[in-house]
Formats: C-alpha cells, sequence, structure tokens
C-alpha cells in the first residue's frame, strides 16, 4: 500500500514538472533567442549552442524607458483608481446589501463579456472628442474601467467572509460606517487587497488591444513598444525576443516577490 501511494506521488510530482516545463518553455525559448542574432533565431534547425550577444538589447533600450514610464504610471494609477472606486462599492455590496445587490455584481460582471473589438469605434470618438487619445489620463481611465469589476468582485468575496459579528460589535461601541469601512473592512481585508492590486497591475501591464488603439506615441506603453519590431522589412524575431525579455522581466521579478501575499490573498477565507 505504501508503494503504491510513494509511486503515485511520484507520478503526480513528474507531472507537476512536466506541466510547469510546457509553460515555461516559450519563457525560455524567448530569452534565449534574445540573445542570438538575427540569422541565429532564424535557423532552422534550431541553434542552441552559440556565442551571447546584447546587441539586441541595445537597440531595444532605445525606446524602452519611455514606454517602461507609461506603462508604470498606467498601471500603478489605474489599480489606485479602481481601488479608490472599488472598495466603497464593494463593502457596500458585502455588509449593507439591497434586494438588488446580486444584480448590480452581475451587471458589472456582465462588462467584461462584452468583445473589445466590440466597443472600441465609440471609445475611440469619445476619446477623439475629449482631447484624450494618446494621453496617460485616457490610457488609465481605460485601465481603470477594465479592472474595476475586478476589484468590486474580488474584494466583495473576501469582505463578506469577515464576521458580521465584528461590525455589530463596533455599532454597540458607536462606530460609524466610515469607522466600519476604515477600521474594520479594510485591515481585515488586507491579503485581498494584495491579490487584487496584483492581478490589477499584471492585467494593465499585459493588456494589448485598447493601448494599440487609442496611444500611438506620447503614451504608448510596453505593449506597443513591441510593435514596433514588425516593419516593412520584415520580423526582427531576436530584437522581438529581447524586447518581450525587457516587458516581462518587471513583472516576473514583482510576481516572484510577491508570491506569497498572492497565495495567501487568493486563499483566503477559503479555511474557516
Amino acid at each position: 500500500m505504501k508503494a503504491q501511494i510513494r509511486l503515485r506521488n511520484t507520478l503526480l510530482t513528474l507531472v507537476t514538472y512536466l506541466i510547469a516545463a510546457a509553460f515555461l518553455f516559450p519563457l525560455v525559448w524567448m530569452f534565449m533567442a534574445a540573445f542570438k542574432t538575427e540569422a541565429q533565431a532564424f535557423a532552422t534547425p534550431p541553434v542552441f549552442f552559440f556565442t551571447p550577444t546584447l546587441e539586441n538589447f541595445e537597440k531595444a533600450m532605445g525606446s524602452y524607458f519611455p514606454a517602461l514610464r507609461n506603462s508604470l504610471v498606467a498601471a500603478v494609477g489605474s489599480t489606485v483608481l479602481a481601488f479608490i472606486l472599488g472598495l466603497p462599492a464593494a463593502f457596500a455590496l458585502a455588509v449593507y446589501p439591497t434586494r438588488r445587490a446580486q444584480n448590480v455584481l452581475t451587471w458589472m460582471l456582465s462588462t467584461k463579456f462584452m468583445p473589445a473589438v466590440g466597443v472600441i469605434v465609440p471609445l475611440f470618438l469619445i476619446y477623439r472628442n475629449l482631447d484624450l487619445l494618446d494621453t496617460l489620463p485616457g490610457l488609465i481611465l481605460m485601465y481603470t474601467t477594465m479592472n474595476l469589476p475586478l476589484v468590486v468582485w474580488m474584494m466583495h468575496s473576501y469582505m463578506t467572509e469577515i464576521p458580521y459579528a465584528i461590525y455589530e460589535a463596533a455599532k454597540v461601541d458607536g462606530a460609524t460606517v466610515a469607522q466600519e469601512f476604515f477600521g474594520i473592512a479594510l485591515p481585515l481585508s488586507t491579503p485581498g487587497m494584495a491579490a487584487t492590486a496584483l492581478l490589477c497591475l499584471i492585467f494593465a501591464w499585459n493588456e494589448v488591444f485598447f493601448a494599440l488603439n487609442l496611444t500611438s506615441s506620447d503614451a504608448a506603453p510596453l505593449s506597443v513598444f513591441i510593435g514596433e519590431f514588425k516593419t516593412s522589412q520584415g520580423l526582427f524575431w531576436a530584437q522581438l525576443s529581447a524586447a518581450a525579455t525587457l516587458v516581462v522581466l518587471p513583472v516576473l521579478i514583482f510576481g516572484w516577490v510577491a508570491q506569497r501575499q498572492l497565495v495567501r490573498g487568493l486563499s483566503f477565507g477559503a479555511v474557516k
């Protein structure tokens, strides 16, 4: 019996490693291609042993930092604004729900179902009339509306897990609604806030469609910056891989550092 359990655990571990390797292989391949020449990147069969070069990174660095600044400002700004708008809404729907609270949550979630291509024309016209095209405020506003349903839904779930008896005890002591929000709901939802913030940052960082259609040069984020390496002369795989590595690296580092908070936040309330 113990031998069967040991064999099963070994097989599960092996399958887990294989799945992880399958997910990591594209990143590893991209990282390798970033240090190849264009000829080596296009070579068939693939070249696995080569002399690394930093030429691709030198070419990619030309417009990297302005795009990095735009991505950081847009991702962080939209996350902060989404939290400012979403946290009070999540608190109200979780602690003081009305008969139509679930309908409101469902409606907010339904806004994520519509294909982005179905709303880009009216959005483009609105942005053009408001002079928001190719501006950071316009990009922040777009990302905020994109992440707001996520903030409301996730924080509503976390705040619902807080025992209502804590709020009742606070009311007996004379606490106001604002004190319940800032003194109880927010401190007890810190793990959930960390996980939600990390997901909002990742979604805003990786967003491509709206960035391509609503920005061009001044507010272009890293997702638009990558597209610069597809020109009329062809697709420069090595330079594109170097640019993609530079784009992915900040998210990988941040996710690695914050992984404990992310796991804790995503599992918050799962075990009572």
